[in-house]
């Protein structure tokens, strides 16, 4: 006799279930392991246009992906504060990379007249055929604190730097992508944001970055059609200067380790974990129930917080 005929109707609709299921998870994890691990990278400058834009270029994930993109042949536009690490990344590029053209452009996200210095910009880069955009300038806070301590000039620069300082410059180079019908756009998030649940004592920091996350998936949405992919990466830990990690790890990894998966990871999804760790991270903290990440993730700051209390009151002492 057949087993199948002699279950009941509820039993063979469970099953059929699991098994949907268990295909759709399967499916999932294929495609994650394709892009993951076999999946080419683009041809950037084939399929986008000669330069790219990256601000943020002095240090960390820009000052990486800048090394990236000139590494395939791209013209590389370096903006940042310091005129001298402008001056130092540039002729290290040329350096490595005789035949790539790079241009700087000195530009404080923080200081007054973002918007007259970001036109500025738009005009420095007017007639390049710009087409990769990495909005890779950002800051977070100096260590962990709660709201109500957070002062006037750190809430008002990280709203600036992280939220306006994206929308201008976007703003300014996005209508020669359209214009040319082609162009790729990289902002850079934040785990904080799209990967944890909260990020508490880092409260303004995590809601900038939520911004970012929405913008650029609203502009995925936006300009798909018109041959421009707009993509929010949103890495974890890297050891950077921002995120006060020296020395790099297998989950928080150098800047030049992530830049090699966040450029082969461009023009593909419009939100992605390019560092194939993270992604693993975030699968096995979307395992834990939300409570229970919270309250590690409180306990973790407010460990932070104390360290850095403590680090300022001997300062203050000297």
């Amino acid at each position: 006799m057949d087993v199948l005929s002699t279950q009941p109707a509820w039993a063979l609709a469970l099953a059929g279930v699991g098994l949907l299921v268990a295909a759709a998870a399967s499916a999932r994890l294929a495609r994650w392991l394709y892009a993951a691990f076999l999946r080419p990278g683009k041809p950037l400058r084939r399929r986008y246009g000669a330069w790219a834009v990256v601000t943020g270029a002095t240090d960390g994930i820009g000052r990486a992906m800048a090394f990236r993109f000139a590494s395939v042949g791209m013209g590389v536009v370096l903006v940042g504060r310091s005129p001298d690490k402008l001056a130092a990344v540039s002729g290290e590029i040329r350096e490595r990379h005789p035949r790539v053209e790079v241009r700087t452009f000195v530009l404080d996200f923080a200081a007054e007249g973002l918007a007259a210095k970001v036109e500025a910009l738009r005009d420095s880069i007017r007639g390049l055929d710009v087409g990769v955009l990495v909005n890779s300038a950002g800051m977070s806070y100096p260590y962990a604190r709660y709201f109500h301590e957070v002062d006037e000039e750190l809430m008002r620069n990280l709203i600036r730097l992280n939220v306006e300082a994206l929308t201008r410059v976007t703003h300014a180079v996005l209508p020669g992508m359209v214009e040319r019908k082609r162009g790729a756009i990289v902002n850079i998030g934040s785990g904080a944001s799209s990967i944890l649940p909260s990020y508490p004592l880092y409260s303004i920091y995590a809601a900038t970055k939520a911004y970012v996350d929405q913008f650029s998936r609203c502009l995925y949405v936006e300009y798909k059609n018109k041959g421009i992919d707009v993509q929010c990466q949103v890495p974890l830990y890297a050891a950077t200067k921002m995120a006060s990690i020296k020395k790099a790890s297998f989950f928080a990894p150098s800047p030049e380790t992530y830049a090699r998966a966040a450029v082969r990871y461009i023009g593909y999804e419009p939100r992605c974990t390019p560092y194939w760790p993270h992604a693993v991270l975030w699968f096995l903290i979307s395992a834990f129930p939300e409570p229970i990440v919270d309250r590690f993730l409180l306990n973790m700051s407010v460990g932070i917080r104390k360290k850095g209390q403590a680090k300022d009151a001997r300062k203050k002492t000297l």
